[in-house]
């Protein structure tokens, strides 16, 4: 499904697939579509798909291409007939240890029980994305040979990638390997059906792609010259942003900074590569930090907060320029927040990307905030709050009482409890895209929230359960999304 995507006025769900009732992209994922279709919603909005590390951040992932195993469902592999009924029974990710298991149950039985059409399939995946799946099922044996521990602490050999240690490593390793290679083509398997199940129904996929990438990474490690490390692969300066909103010592992400001369030389092959990857899983993508692609904060490596940081200029028009020759229209929305300058607002309006308004952001600064809902455009994205964000609930009971009664006054007075009122207000909007995390359209409190940026414990972990919802809620939904305009 290409082309503008968001050619019309629609209202969509902001939901991590590991925010299901199980975390798995099972029968909950077709149930899901079941409740947007029913709620007149036709945008599933996720965050990045891909493996993650220990805190569970899909922003600080282990592969920019591969996708999280944890979303594996092993109910559809039963059905498929490469895995007991029995070993399905539990079918949760978080089960990781039996998991691991029952994955490799499911090689087996593919090995005995697939159709050659099956066999065919796992072999043109293999060849397909080989350009990225051979180092990253390599990197995942190694990893975890070696403990779990970072690529940089490794012994040197394998650190740099030397070709006879690469070749004793490959031997030594071949069965993890080909079980690496063998979990990824499940994941986009299932993805992909999942992906076909909602655009044959209306529902577009709306993925999130980090404009950075974990030090420890497949990527790093493989594409060393891309990044600007020292000679033992360490970090020699580190992303992140200045005090904002939500810190006042900003973030340090910790991510490695790209060497933009050298990926902007060989034409972008990197993110060229890393957007086929992305418009194969989704319809819409949302770059995070797009600010970054005009200016990144460079913090150096040795400081603990993001305070000392500087801005450097990056090549964003030049990138930008090379994938719209590919990709035209760029099916991409700016997540522009943040600190925007005049330069980074004319490098979206250039590539015409939509970009987002936070309606949580929008009651401070007077009658011009851009957040507030008459200073919208249509070629943008609204959204109650984000990932980032507490939920509505939270984030009104947080509120002083003045601040709580100028947000009521601007949204005249209603009779509604938080969060209707702000749904109804994103809904409203002249944006072309309303998007409402599930927690506000649960109507949930700041308990629910899935993350706390600057934070690192606690965080991604959090699931809706089916009694949740109530029985009036999708009539509710269809009945405001039909009301503005955005029925899918």
């Amino acid at each position: 499904m290409r082309g503008d995507v968001l050619d019309r006025r629609r209202a969509g769900i902001l939901l991590h697939p590991t925010s299901l009732p199980s975390g798995v992209l099972g029968p909950d994922a077709f149930r899901f579509i079941d409740f947007m279709l029913a709620s007149g919603l036709s945008v599933w909005q996720t965050l990045p798909l891909g493996p993650t590390h220990d805190d569970g951040s899909p922003y600080q992932c282990l592969s920019v291409h591969a996708g999280d195993t944890r979303l594996i469902s092993l109910e559809l592999l039963a059905e498929q007939g490469w895995l007991s009924p029995e070993a399905a029974l539990v079918d949760d990710a978080d089960m990781m240890i039996y998991r691991r298991a029952q994955l490799e149950e499911a090689r087996h039985g593919f090995a005995q029980y697939a159709s050659a059409e099956e066999r065919a399939e796992f072999a043109a995946f293999t060849v397909s994305q080989a350009h990225w799946l051979d180092d990253f099922a390599l990197y995942q044996s190694l990893r975890r040979e070696q403990g779990g521990y970072s690529w940089v602490d490794w012994p040197a050999p394998l650190r740099d990638r030397a070709p006879q240690a690469l070749r004793d490593a490959r031997t030594r390793l071949a069965d993890a390997i080909e079980q690496a290679r063998f979990e990824q083509f499940l994941f986009f398997r299932q993805w992909q059906s999942l992906k076909r199940h909602a655009n044959a129904r209306g529902i577009l996929l709306f993925g999130d792609m980090p404009i950075f990438v974990a030090h420890d990474s497949a990527d790093v490690w493989a594409h060393r010259d891309h990044f600007m490390l020292d000679e033992q692969g360490r970090t020699q300066v580190v992303a992140g942003v200045p005090p904002d909103y939500f810190s006042a010592t900003g973030q340090r992400w910790g991510n490695p900074h790209y060497q933009w001369r050298h990926m902007q030389d060989d034409g972008f092959r990197w993110w060229m590569e890393r957007m086929v990857t992305q418009l194969a899983l989704f319809d819409l993508v949302r770059v995070d930090h797009f600010r970054g692609f005009d200016a990144y904060w460079e913090i150096p490596a040795h400081s603990h907060t993001a305070v000392d940081g500087r801005w450097v200029k990056a090549p964003g028009d030049e990138l930008f320029d090379t994938l719209r020759k590919t990709f035209d229209p760029l099916p991409l929305v700016a997540e522009d927040l943040g600190i925007i300058t005049p330069e980074v607002e004319a490098l979206r309006k250039k590539y015409r990307l939509p970009g987002m308004k936070i309606l949580q952001f929008a009651f401070e600064g007077g009658p011009g905030n851009p957040y507030l809902s008459h200073n919208h455009m249509p070629n943008g994205v609204v959204y109650t709050g984000t990932h980032d964000n507490n939920t509505t609930v939270g984030w009104f009971e947080d509120l002083p009482h003045a601040a709580q009664e100028h947000v009521l006054e601007y949204l005249g007075h209603p009779r509604e409890p938080m969060p209707w009122p702000l749904m109804r207000c994103a809904f409203a909007s002249v944006a072309r895209l309303a998007v409402i995390p599930m927690q506000d359209a649960l109507a949930l409190d700041g308990e629910h929230r899935m993350n706390l940026p600057g934070t690192t414990e606690g965080n991604w972990r959090w699931r809706f359960a089916w009694e949740q919802i109530p029985g009036d809620l999708s009539s509710r939904l269809r009945r405001m999304v039909e009301m503005y305009g955005r029925a899918g």
